[in-house]
């Protein structure tokens, strides 16, 4: 019996949706970012600093740090086998970060109700340092990831 998507588990659903995503994701895929946990309204992805993410300072970009979070949040907003997107994000930096670094960015959801979502997303460094805290809220609009039965 082949499963679909109206008989997955949330993990199941969670996994496959954030596949089908990955696969189509060339943006996260050629910064060389790597997810590394997907789990319903949860996510975990990280990503290596190099010379070319570097600025003016020597440090990191911090437009490579939010699209960190940002991949971060849309993977764990679509994990429910819904077309979310974001509508409004903001980010704090709070410690620079050096060229080599490896950077893991968590999202979890902190609430979702209707076609409305609000995720954090905490970016810290290879020492478990707190480099940046954002916030990003959801949109969910016509779609699905998955065929559904």
């Amino acid at each position: 019996m082949t499963q679909t998507s109206t008989t997955m588990t949330p993990q199941e659903l969670a996994s496959a949706s954030a596949q089908a995503m990955w696969n189509d994701d060339s943006a996260s895929q050629r910064l060389g970012m790597q997810l590394d946990h997907i789990a319903p309204g949860e996510s975990r992805l990280s990503m290596t600093i190099t010379d070319q993410m570097t600025n003016g300072h020597g440090m990191c970009h911090g437009g490579y740090i939010f699209t960190l979070a940002d991949s971060a949040f849309a993977f764990a907003c679509n994990t429910y086998n819904q077309r979310v997107v974001a509508q409004h994000c903001s980010i704090s930096y709070l410690n620079p970060v050096a060229r080599g670094a490896r950077l893991s960015a968590h999202a979890r959801e902190i609430s979702r109700r209707g076609r409305s979502g609000i995720y954090d997303v905490r970016i810290t460094n290879q020492d478990g340092v707190v480099v940046a805290e954002f916030r990003g809220h959801s949109r969910v609009i016509p779609g699905t990831h998955l065929q559904e039965e």
